[in-house]
Protein backbone atom coordinates (compact mmCIF):
# COMPACT_ATOMS: atom_id res chain seq x y z
CA UNK A 1 0.00 0.00 0.00
CA UNK A 2 1.48 3.55 -1.15
CA UNK A 3 0.82 4.98 2.68
CA UNK A 4 3.11 2.17 3.90
CA UNK A 5 5.89 3.93 1.80
CA UNK A 6 5.44 6.89 3.38
CA UNK A 7 5.70 5.56 6.52
CA UNK A 8 9.06 3.39 5.47
CA UNK A 9 10.50 6.84 4.63
CA UNK A 10 9.69 8.85 7.81
CA UNK A 11 10.95 5.88 9.95
CA UNK A 12 14.34 5.24 8.20
CA UNK A 13 14.45 9.31 8.22
CA UNK A 14 13.70 9.42 11.80
CA UNK A 15 16.38 6.93 12.54
CA UNK A 16 19.17 8.32 10.60
CA UNK A 17 18.98 5.69 7.51
CA UNK A 18 19.66 7.10 4.03
CA UNK A 19 17.08 7.48 2.18
CA UNK A 20 16.56 7.35 -1.66
CA UNK A 21 17.69 10.22 -4.03
CA UNK A 22 13.60 10.62 -4.82
CA UNK A 23 13.49 11.67 -1.53
CA UNK A 24 16.38 13.26 -1.00
CA UNK A 25 18.32 13.27 2.48
CA UNK A 26 16.74 14.12 6.16
CA UNK A 27 18.67 14.71 9.11
CA UNK A 28 18.13 11.76 12.10
CA UNK A 29 16.30 12.96 14.73
CA UNK A 30 19.36 13.38 17.14
CA UNK A 31 21.09 15.74 14.37
CA UNK A 32 20.43 19.47 13.82
CA UNK A 33 16.79 19.74 12.46
CA UNK A 34 15.11 22.54 10.90
CA UNK A 35 13.25 25.00 13.69
CA UNK A 36 9.55 23.23 13.68
CA UNK A 37 6.37 25.23 12.62
CA UNK A 38 4.34 26.64 15.44
CA UNK A 39 1.06 27.08 13.94
CA UNK A 40 -2.17 26.15 15.13
CA UNK A 41 -2.58 23.68 12.16
CA UNK A 42 0.69 22.01 13.22
CA UNK A 43 0.18 21.43 16.53
CA UNK A 44 -3.12 19.84 16.06
CA UNK A 45 -1.29 17.59 13.69
CA UNK A 46 1.68 16.71 16.37
CA UNK A 47 -1.15 16.40 18.70
CA UNK A 48 -2.79 14.02 16.21
CA UNK A 49 0.48 12.14 16.29
CA UNK A 50 1.53 12.16 19.33
CA UNK A 51 -1.98 9.86 20.58
CA UNK A 52 -0.46 6.85 18.59
CA UNK A 53 2.06 6.04 21.90
CA UNK A 54 2.47 6.60 25.51
CA UNK A 55 3.08 10.02 26.95
CA UNK A 56 6.37 9.13 28.02
CA UNK A 57 7.04 8.15 24.06
CA UNK A 58 5.30 10.44 22.60
CA UNK A 59 6.49 13.51 23.50
CA UNK A 60 10.27 12.62 22.66
CA UNK A 61 9.54 11.33 19.56
CA UNK A 62 10.42 12.80 16.21
CA UNK A 63 6.68 14.36 14.30
CA UNK A 64 6.61 13.15 10.71
CA UNK A 65 3.78 14.61 8.45
CA UNK A 66 2.70 13.33 4.99
CA UNK A 67 3.76 14.79 2.06
CA UNK A 68 1.58 17.71 0.28
CA UNK A 69 1.56 15.51 -2.95
CA UNK A 70 2.27 11.66 -3.77
CA UNK A 71 6.74 11.96 -4.50
CA UNK A 72 7.14 14.83 -2.42
CA UNK A 73 9.47 14.54 0.82
CA UNK A 74 7.85 13.95 4.29
CA UNK A 75 7.91 17.56 6.40
CA UNK A 76 9.33 17.33 10.37
CA UNK A 77 7.04 19.17 12.32
CA UNK A 78 8.95 18.06 15.55
CA UNK A 79 12.27 16.90 16.12
CA UNK A 80 13.02 14.14 18.69
CA UNK A 81 15.12 12.79 20.54
CA UNK A 82 14.44 9.34 21.60
CA UNK A 83 14.91 6.98 18.64
CA UNK A 84 10.58 7.14 17.59
CA UNK A 85 9.18 8.57 14.92
CA UNK A 86 5.02 9.32 15.20
CA UNK A 87 2.71 10.28 12.21
CA UNK A 88 -0.77 11.56 12.25
CA UNK A 89 -3.35 10.38 10.18
CA UNK A 90 -3.63 11.08 6.03
CA UNK A 91 -4.79 14.79 6.14
CA UNK A 92 -7.23 14.12 3.47
CA UNK A 93 -9.46 11.27 1.50
CA UNK A 94 -7.34 12.43 -1.28
CA UNK A 95 -4.07 11.46 0.08
CA UNK A 96 -5.15 8.15 1.71
CA UNK A 97 -5.53 5.24 -0.37
CA UNK A 98 -5.45 3.07 2.16
CA UNK A 99 -6.31 3.05 6.11
CA UNK A 100 -3.50 5.43 7.50
CA UNK A 101 -4.36 5.42 11.57
CA UNK A 102 -1.90 7.32 13.56
CA UNK A 103 1.49 5.39 14.26
CA UNK A 104 4.53 5.41 16.17
CA UNK A 105 7.37 2.96 15.61
CA UNK A 106 10.77 2.58 16.47
CA UNK A 107 14.09 1.87 14.54
CA UNK A 108 14.04 -1.92 14.40
CA UNK A 109 10.24 -1.83 13.65
CA UNK A 110 11.23 0.24 10.40
CA UNK A 111 13.15 -2.21 8.86
CA UNK A 112 10.23 -4.71 8.91
CA UNK A 113 8.14 -2.08 7.23
CA UNK A 114 10.87 -1.38 4.72
CA UNK A 115 11.78 -4.70 3.69
CA UNK A 116 7.80 -5.52 3.28
CA UNK A 117 7.39 -2.34 1.13
CA UNK A 118 11.11 -3.94 -1.04
CA UNK A 119 9.82 -7.21 -0.73
CA UNK A 120 12.73 -8.28 0.49
CA UNK A 121 13.96 -10.59 2.95
CA UNK A 122 13.89 -8.67 6.63
CA UNK A 123 17.12 -8.10 8.49
CA UNK A 124 15.62 -7.76 11.90
CA UNK A 125 18.70 -8.14 14.52
CA UNK A 126 16.31 -6.82 17.49
CA UNK A 127 12.95 -6.72 19.06
CA UNK A 128 10.47 -3.68 17.36
CA UNK A 129 7.96 -1.99 18.40
CA UNK A 130 5.33 -0.16 16.94
CA UNK A 131 2.40 2.08 18.40
CA UNK A 132 -1.05 1.98 17.00
CA UNK A 133 -3.06 2.86 20.40
CA UNK A 134 -6.32 4.21 17.85
CA UNK A 135 -6.29 1.09 16.00
CA UNK A 136 -6.52 0.95 12.66
CA UNK A 137 -9.12 0.31 9.64
CA UNK A 138 -8.45 -2.83 8.41
CA UNK A 139 -6.52 -4.84 6.71
CA UNK A 140 -5.76 -9.01 5.56
CA UNK A 141 -4.21 -11.31 8.48
CA UNK A 142 -3.04 -13.71 6.07
CA UNK A 143 -1.66 -11.76 3.06
CA UNK A 144 0.64 -8.79 3.54
CA UNK A 145 0.58 -7.54 0.06
CA UNK A 146 -3.67 -7.15 0.13
CA UNK A 147 -4.84 -4.27 -0.82
CA UNK A 148 -9.16 -5.00 -0.01
CA UNK A 149 -10.62 -7.57 1.87
CA UNK A 150 -11.61 -10.88 0.05
CA UNK A 151 -13.52 -13.71 1.08
CA UNK A 152 -10.24 -15.70 1.68
CA UNK A 153 -7.90 -13.27 2.98
CA UNK A 154 -9.19 -12.73 7.04
CA UNK A 155 -9.50 -8.62 6.82
CA UNK A 156 -9.09 -7.41 10.10
CA UNK A 157 -10.14 -4.20 12.25
CA UNK A 158 -8.08 -4.25 15.22
CA UNK A 159 -8.62 -2.57 18.54
CA UNK A 160 -6.02 -0.28 19.71
CA UNK A 161 -2.84 -2.02 19.92
CA UNK A 162 1.40 -2.49 19.88
CA UNK A 163 3.25 -4.56 17.22
CA UNK A 164 6.67 -6.63 17.66
CA UNK A 165 9.00 -7.77 15.41
CA UNK A 166 11.47 -10.60 16.57
CA UNK A 167 15.20 -11.27 15.01
CA UNK A 168 13.11 -14.98 13.57
CA UNK A 169 9.23 -14.98 12.30
CA UNK A 170 9.77 -18.59 14.15
CA UNK A 171 9.64 -17.32 17.65
CA UNK A 172 6.49 -16.36 17.63
CA UNK A 173 5.12 -20.11 16.89
CA UNK A 174 3.87 -20.47 19.97
CA UNK A 175 1.27 -17.81 19.40
CA UNK A 176 -2.38 -18.21 17.50
CA UNK A 177 -2.83 -16.64 14.18
CA UNK A 178 -6.35 -16.17 15.20
CA UNK A 179 -7.30 -12.18 16.00
CA UNK A 180 -10.44 -13.89 17.84
CA UNK A 181 -8.87 -16.10 19.79
CA UNK A 182 -8.25 -13.69 23.13
CA UNK A 183 -5.10 -12.05 23.55
CA UNK A 184 -2.28 -11.99 21.11
CA UNK A 185 -1.85 -12.97 17.78
CA UNK A 186 0.32 -13.63 15.06
CA UNK A 187 -0.09 -11.19 11.80
CA UNK A 188 0.78 -12.83 8.26
CA UNK A 189 1.91 -16.00 10.32
CA UNK A 190 4.37 -18.31 8.24
CA UNK A 191 5.35 -15.58 5.67
CA UNK A 192 8.67 -13.68 6.53
CA UNK A 193 6.98 -10.29 7.61
CA UNK A 194 5.40 -12.32 10.52
CA UNK A 195 4.84 -10.15 13.62
CA UNK A 196 2.46 -9.90 16.46
CA UNK A 197 -0.13 -8.54 17.26
CA UNK A 198 -1.00 -7.09 20.44
CA UNK A 199 -4.54 -5.66 21.30
CA UNK A 200 -4.58 -3.27 24.60
CA UNK A 201 -8.85 -3.08 23.92
CA UNK A 202 -11.40 -5.93 23.31
CA UNK A 203 -11.23 -7.06 19.54
CA UNK A 204 -14.29 -6.13 17.38
CA UNK A 205 -16.44 -9.69 17.07
CA UNK A 206 -15.36 -11.27 14.19
CA UNK A 207 -18.51 -10.72 11.36
CA UNK A 208 -20.59 -13.50 10.81
CA UNK A 209 -20.24 -15.87 8.09
CA UNK A 210 -22.53 -15.70 4.54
Amino acid sequence: MRWKNVIVSALVASSGYQLSAQHGDHTSADSKAAPAASSAATQKRIQQAMRAAPPEISAKATIMDWPEKDGMPMKQLRAGTNGWMCMPPAPSPASRPAPADPMCADKNFAVLLDSWVKKTDPNVKAVGLAYMLLGDAGTSNTDPFAMAPTATNQWVVSPPHLMLVVPDPKQLDAFPSDPHAGGPWVMWKGTKYAHLMIPTAAMPKASAPK
